[in-house]
């Protein structure tokens, strides 16, 4: 199914993938994966994965790292991880280039576990390794020399300053080698509110993947344990973000998330904000929103923030009939059953064939607290939840439909 950019165009182009707005991506891992061999495992579902119509699957890190998970790395120029060997990773990567879907790298940048002690008897030195940084290369909120963060900290481990040109020298050819040496073509960002989105800029103009994605993730907006209905200071957060890269990066829709994980439950009125729209970062900025039900944090057994396990077939039935990117979790699509599996598929073609992209116009038919509908770029309708709908007219026949969903095609 592969992406339908020519080669030329995307090579040098950061953002003809985001135009594009065809991209459907497969988280390919969750929190337990590296105890399962993980880069072998993967290689035999390529097929599937392509067939499926994934156009980008988001690896996990695959460098040396500190913790088995890949999230507090060390020495980067080694890709010898609990998920697999050097070898191995090249084997999937190869694999995942004949089927044509592209393999999203997992960066890891805030943050690097040092080698050495050096000032203050912190670990904040990179002696002995590719990458030998000094103290400088360590923000001063985290034991090091360099300057203060250019964001949050990532607490309990040296976070990388920035600022530094030589560090920011060292990252640009590290990825060089990763997109141009190793074959990974796009990119996301772990932990983006860590530095300042000015320097995934930078480093996604020196180094010109096709497509990435940024995990700017804040709380939305509770009081006490209720949602409350406007998340609107929360999608701006992250639609400054995505202006800080100078648009050349999506992020991850946790609005949208934290909203349709409520809503799902009998609360569906979320679903239309006060002008109209979806009220995620999707109904703002959709060719910039990466639209998603859970991920190796909020859901896998980690489970700081799930989806619903009961609704997750209406979660899918709206991301992937909706604009913005939709991703698919790896759970959802092969721990979860064979039919969630093909129910998945089935709304992925569906959303192909009608040619359904990020910018679909859409246009909220009902927002009731039972009832949700929609028609996207007058070539799909659907529905979630009890209340019963169909679209008006003869010319609109069912296309698939399950447990509190259903979908129409022209």
């Amino acid at each position: 199914m592969g992406y339908e950019i020519d080669q030329e165009n995307k090579e040098n182009d950061p953002v003809a993938a985001i135009r594009n707005g065809k991209e459907v991506i497969l988280q390919a891992f969750n929190w337990e994966s590296h105890k399962h061999d993980w880069w072998s495992n993967l290689e035999k579902k390529v097929p599937d994965i392509a067939k499926s119509g994934f156009t980008s699957a988001w690896l996990p890190p695959a460098t040396q790292s500190f913790a088995p998970e890949g999230y507090l790395p060390q020495n980067l120029y080694s890709l010898n991880s609990s998920y697999g060997s050097e070898h191995l990773l090249k084997a999937l990567l190869n694999k995942m280039k004949t089927h044509k879907v592209r393999a999203m790298a997992d960066i890891v940048i805030n943050h690097r576990v040092g080698t050495t002690q050096g000032h203050g008897g912190m670990y904040n030195r990179y002696d002995g390794i590719p990458l030998a940084w000094d103290e400088r290369a360590v923000t001063a909120c985290t034991g090091g020399k360099g300057n203060k963060s250019t964001g949050d900290n990532f607490n309990g481990v040296p976070n990388i300053d920035h600022t530094q040109e030589f560090v920011r020298k060292d990252i640009i050819d590290w990825l060089r080698w990763l997109r141009n040496t190793i074959g990974f073509q796009d990119f996301r960002f772990d932990f983006a509110r860590g530095y300042s989105a000015k320097y995934v800029k930078e480093y996604i103009e020196g180094v010109k993947p096709i497509f990435c994605v940024g995990e700017y993730w804040d709380s939305c907006n509770y009081r006490g344990s209720y949602l409350e209905y406007n998340q609107d200071s929360h999608r701006q957060r992250i639609i400054n973000w995505i202006d800080g890269t100078g648009q050349l990066s999506a992020a991850f829709d946790f609005t949208t998330k934290g909203i349709l994980q409520e809503a799902v439950k009998g609360e569906l009125w979320r679903l239309r904000d006060s002008q109209g729209k979806p009220p995620g970062v999707m109904g703002w900025w959709p060719s910039r929103t990466v639209t998603f039900l859970d991920n190796h944090d909020t859901g896998s057994t980690q489970a700081h923030w799930p989806f619903p396990s009961s609704h997750i077939m209406e979660g899918y039935a709206y991301i992937l009939t909706h604009p913005g990117i939709p991703s698919v979790f790896y759970d959802h699509f092969y721990d979860w059953g064979s039919p969630i599996h093909d129910e998945i598929v089935k709304l992925v073609d569906i959303r192909k064939l009608q040619g359904i992209h990020s910018r679909s116009p859409i246009n909220i038919l009902e927002a009731q607290p039972n009832l949700y509908a929609a028609n996207i770029g007058d070539k799909i309708s659907m529905k979630i939840g009890d209340g019963s709908w169909s679209p008006p007219g003869k010319e609109w026949t069912l296309a698939t439909s399950g447990h509190r969903y259903a979908v129409w095609k022209k």
